[in-house]
């Protein structure tokens, strides 16, 4: 009786014989979203559709660099939420740090060296406003602040190599 209650608001094809497969295909279920989330990152934030490529390999390398992106967007995205007082070390270069902490400024209330302190300058630098009541920094901003992060880590790199 139990399990029909919880499987009837759910269609699917797969077998339902437990209460432990219906709970299965549940938690299967709730992971929906954030599939959903990474393929608009790709698909908007990476513009993968855009592509003018027409070879199939030069298309399979594109998504998989794509992919790559928008996995470490989401990703970050979600420590924020769940993680925020991690170092920073543990998810940005030295490199990426050094240039946000030359980029902008610590004027907030995030702990100094912590994810959400530098996840925080990476979304103002891609139009982040950081008001009072503003929720935490959410994919869009995060990628537009890595696509300018990227421009300057090149010019950064470019500067190196060419004096």
């Amino acid at each position: 009786m139990l399990i029909n209650t919880i499987v009837g608001q759910f269609i699917t094809n797969i077998p339902v014989r437990s209460l432990e497969e219906a709970i299965e295909k549940i938690d299967w279920y709730t992971q929906r979203w954030k599939i959903e989330t990474f393929h608009e990152i790709l698909k908007s934030g990476c513009r993968a559709e855009d592509s003018k490529l027409r070879n199939a390999q030069r298309l399979t390398r594109l998504i998989s660099i794509f992919c790559i992106l928008s996995w470490r967007i989401f990703w970050l995205t979600m420590l924020n939420r769940t993680t925020p007082l991690l170092p920073a070390s543990l998810v940005f270069t030295s490199t990426e740090i050094k240039i946000l902490d030359t980029i902008i400024s610590a004027k907030n209330n995030k702990p100094v060296n912590s994810i959400a302190c530098y996840l925080n300058k990476l979304a103002k630098i891609g139009r982040y406003l950081n008001r009072g009541k503003d929720p935490l920094p959410g994919n869009i901003v995060v990628w537009r602040g890595f696509a300018k992060l990227t421009e300057i880590l090149i010019g950064f790199e470019l500067a190196r190599i060419c004096g």
